[in-house]
């Protein structure tokens, strides 16, 4: 790639963590949004994922965009519209393999699979001109928070996770295979209590008979502790998208995050690393919900 985008946008996580602030969390408590916090959709409605989440989430406040819609100069045209003379694009990425034959020196063929990433250039439909009414439609707002919540709660059961509850801390535990929460009345809002089942429910992923996912932590507050405890606060904050609930800075952020800043400042890679085990954990979740409503069926 021309510019490398694993830099220029880790540098942008790292200046927002400077000042204090959490790229996931800038959706919420920007005061340029309006109905509910979505992820940022492609033009055929297909929710990005991954680091892409984090950088159109971005480039949105920023430029005050309220539509979550984007799409690349082409789609636009084919939809019989057109960008606006000197609008800016911003850049999303797409990662995937290929696989090349090659000849070793015993004159045998060996298959070798080389992963890639490209970046390329998408355009939010406020900055296009002629699109379909419903381009620019709003998402509406959540206006019944009973029905909100009593959505959260099917979704955290369906997972069939041993969720305890008791103690005044949060947290997975390995050994045992449980998440350990405070008792609901304890947290300042029902949104809190989710969000932060939400962020120990991606951890609950990492066990070795699900996604196995391993940093090498040896002790608390090591660099595997942080890269962890970094793809559970981007797990939350998508599962929060997807529930439409509200995330909020857990008291702990500010001791994690002068480690993430050191795990980020050392491996330009590690929030996008991060972001795609975020993602495939949310996933991971998600395929509950399937699993449930095909038991209900049948």
């Amino acid at each position: 790639m021309k510019a490398d985008i694993y830099q220029k946008v880790t540098d942008k996580i790292i200046a927002d963590m400077e000042r204090g602030e959490l790229t996931w969390l800038k959706p919420w408590s920007a005061g340029n949004t309006e109905g509910r916090i979505v992820k940022p959709l492609r033009h055929n409605g297909m929710a990005y994922s991954g680091i892409n989440v984090l950088m159109l989430w971005g480039a949105a406040l920023e430029s005050g965009y309220l539509s979550p819609y984007w799409m690349i100069f082409r789609q636009a045209k084919e939809l019989g519209a057109f960008v606006r003379k000197g609008e800016l694009g911003n850049p999303v990425v797409y990662a995937n393999t290929i696989t090349r034959t090659e000849e070793q020196e015993d004159g045998t063929a060996e298959e070798r699979t080389i992963p890639f990433m490209k970046a390329y250039t998408v355009f939010n439909v406020e900055q296009i001109e002629g699109l379909p009414a419903h381009y620019n439609a709003k998402p509406e707002p959540v206006i019944d928070p009973a029905a909100r919540i009593d959505h959260a709660e099917s979704f955290f059961a369906a997972t069939g996770a041993n969720i305890r509850h008791g103690g005044s801390r949060a947290y997975y535990s390995g050994g045992s295979d449980h998440v350990q929460m405070p008792v609901f009345e304890c947290f300042r809002s029902p949104e809190a209590y989710y969000a932060t089942l939400a962020h120990e429910l991606t951890h609950w992923t990492k066990h070795p008979k699900r996604l196995d996912r391993d940093f090498g932590r040896k002790s608390w507050g090591d660099e595997g502790y942080a890269r962890e405890e970094l793809v559970a606060e981007l797990g939350a904050a998508f599962l929060c998208a997807d529930l439409a609930l509200t995330p909020e800075p857990g008291a702990d952020h500010a001791a994690y995050i002068q480690s993430w800043l050191k795990v980020l400042k050392e491996d330009k890679r590690a929030v996008f690393n991060a972001a795609a085990h975020a993602q495939r954990a949310a996933d991971y979740l998600h395929g509950f919900q399937s699993e449930e409503k095909q038991r209900v069926a049948a």
